[in-house]
């Protein structure tokens, strides 16, 4: 029998590449698969029966799951199909097909609910039995577009109100932070996080994120920071829809620095009305980012790029040729994810301070950047650090790196074409030292 995604997918028209399979033994038929199709056998749970076999690579593998029925009988039996479907998390996964007579098991009425475009629990209990899948109720909808059930609702904010009082355990980090990726690859994943923040599943697992509740900006923002930074992702998808998992991140999470650093604002002695400030949010909320995805055992890769991201996210814009190439030049590696993080930042504030004025004038700075960014970087260095040593009579040290950076950067500019007019810039650095 197949089970679950793979049959759900099939009734909404979509091509399935991982096929969970009810079978009587799962190790031997995974090994009967592996042997057929030459594909890779994983063990992925012999005790209780998991077995997986992977068959070609990249975008084009298909992924079958092995597993005997839950409780155990026979996969031929209805009732015991029947009994392992009603185990599971969602009507629209409790679906069942069996491909030597066409028959489908819906024994909880999922293909119903696909057609309603409902997102519903198969029980309470089957929540509460493994309360990550209340997280899974948010991610599917926002995967399909559909609505989450109003009992289903009503079950998922009781559980989320029993982990925030310590009465059920948070899932395992890990699992967690696979399934908020999954979330905010969708296309609607600024309002998936909205959902979760309203059904109180974002503090157990972000707190660094709702700390921004109730936190006023004012000045070109007509949100708090928790709002501001789910509309910027979602205004980050909506424009972008292919940026990658790091960029989502860094985009959810760029302002999470500014509760810990906010100075309030307040009335000078000469009436000057001043607004709350966030010095230093950029740099504090890094490390903020950082490690919340490092709790939630994101990849390292991950982690470092979302650091980098937020760190520079409040970089200002040149405001001609010269100051783009010199803005290209010292952060390209984050280029140009860093223009969309920022133009997602700036489409999400709509305050007092804000105007289509304004929002153009930014553009139009984002335009020089990628026009510096267009042209090919220069080839190898003009000079060395030997050379430099050599030819400036300096000791290895932290300076021989800083001639070289300030040498690079100038001839980025335009300013520099040769080996001698960069000894002569180094030599005219030195000397104004």
């Amino acid at each position: 029998m197949v089970v679950g995604g793979a049959v759900r997918d099939a009734h909404l028209g979509a091509t399935a590449r991982d096929v969970d399979w009810l079978v009587r033994d799962p190790a031997t038929a995974a090994r009967e698969l592996a042997d057929a199709t030459a594909g890779a056998l994983v063990a992925l749970d012999p005790e209780r029966g998991h077995w997986r076999v992977v068959w070609g690579a990249g975008d084009a593998a298909v992924t079958w799951d092995l597993a005997a029925p839950d409780p155990p009988g026979d996969p031929a039996d209805p009732a015991v199909v029947a009994a392992d479907l009603a185990r599971r998390d969602l009507t629209i996964n409790a679906l069942a097909f069996r491909p030597a007579t066409g028959e489908v098991a819906d024994p909880t009425r999922g293909l119903a609910d696909l057609r309603r475009g409902w997102v519903r629990a198969v029980a309470r209990e089957n929540l509460w039995a493994d309360p990550l899948r209340a997280w899974r109720v948010v991610r599917f909808a926002a995967q399909l577009g559909f609505r989450v059930e109003p009992r289903t609702r009503a079950w998922v904010q009781a559980l989320a109100r029993a982990i925030a009082d310590g009465a059920v355990a948070l899932p395992a980090p890990e699992r967690l932070g696979a399934e908020l990726d999954d979330t905010i690859a969708t296309p609607v994943a600024g309002r998936a996080f909205a959902a979760l923040d309203d059904l109180g599943l974002l503090a157990p697992v972000l707190p660094e994120l709702t700390d921004g509740r109730g936190v006023a900006q004012g000045g070109l923002h007509h949100l708090d920071v928790l709002r501001h930074q789910l509309e910027a992702l979602q205004q980050l998808v909506d424009a972008f829809p292919d940026a990658e998992l790091a960029l989502r991140w860094a985009t959810l999470l760029h302002d999470v620095g500014k509760p810990p650093t906010r100075a309030p604002g307040g009335v000078t002695e000469e009436g000057l009305v001043l607004r709350a400030r966030f010095h230093g949010h950029d740099a504090v909320g890094a490390e903020l980012a950082a490690a919340a995805l490092r709790r939630l055992r994101r990849p390292r890769v991950t982690v470092a790029r979302v650091q980098d991201l937020v760190a520079a996210h409040m970089r200002p814009l040149p405001e001609d040729a010269r100051g783009a190439r010199r803005f290209v030049h010292r952060l390209r590696p984050l280029l140009p994810d860093l223009l969309r993080l920022m133009l997602a930042d700036r489409e999400a504030a709509r305050g007092r301070g804000a105007s289509a004025a304004a929002r153009r004038r930014y553009r139009e700075r984002v335009g020089l950047v990628l026009a510096a960014l267009a042209e090919p970087p220069p080839p190898a260095p003009l000079v060395d650090g030997h050379e430099l040593m050599h030819a400036l009579g300096i000791a290895p040290g932290p300076r021989v790196g800083e001639l070289l950076a300030a040498i690079a950067e100038a001839r980025a500019l335009g300013d520099l074409g040769t080996r001698e007019e960069a000894l002569a810039y180094a030599r005219r650095l030195q000397a104004g030292r």
